[in-house]
């Protein structure tokens, strides 16, 4: 498979600039590298592409839209009113659960025929820097990372973590799950 940045992910993306400021860049990456990986590990497919570009812009925007660090709950309603707003209906449980169990430690073993599973490992992969990388061939990951850099987005979250350690010390992070 080859390296892809969808124009889909920009325009999702675009409009929610100003929320990201100086961080916009970095989620920009994130999402781009997030969306190579999940569609590695998925297989390509039109519609699958769009579920993926989509739960992709909408998993962390929380985090910069509503400015807190418990942002799932955030997430999931702006990827709502997106897919409500385009006529998505039937998408909403399946996109809105990539989102909610996109941190999950372990294997989802919901609906098999959902991208829940897929997105969780993709997110997982980048979040690790490639370290964890599941049946990921090496070349790609090493590829994905090096066309879209970092660009700060991990310290981003190792200083909000911190910060939100200060404040909720036995819910430093409320999104992650067994």
């Amino acid at each position: 498979m080859n390296v892809q940045r969808p124009e889909l992910i920009r325009e999702l993306i675009e409009p929610y600039r100003q929320a990201l400021e100086a961080d916009f860049e970095a989620y920009l990456n994130h999402c781009f590298r997030i969306w190579n990986f999940c569609l590695a590990l998925a297989g390509e497919g039109g519609e699958k592409e769009v579920k993926i570009a989509v739960a992709t812009v909408f998993h962390d925007l929380g985090i910069w839209s509503d400015r807190t660090f418990d942002y799932l709950p955030h997430s999931k309603k702006l990827a709502r009113e997106y897919l409500e707003k385009t006529g998505r209906n039937g998408w909403i449980d399946e996109i809105l659960c990539m989102i909610e169990e996109h941190h999950k430690l372990t294997e989802w073993k919901g609906n098999q025929e959902w991208l829940v599973e897929p997105f969780r490992k993709a997110d997982l992969i980048d979040i690790s820097g490639g370290l964890i990388r599941f049946s990921m061939d090496d070349e790609f990951v090493r590829e994905v990372l090096e066309e879209f850099p970092n660009e700060g987005f991990h310290k981003t979250l190792v200083r909000l973590a911190l910060k939100r350690f200060r404040t909720h010390p036995f819910s430093p992070l409320p999104m992650v799950k067994w």
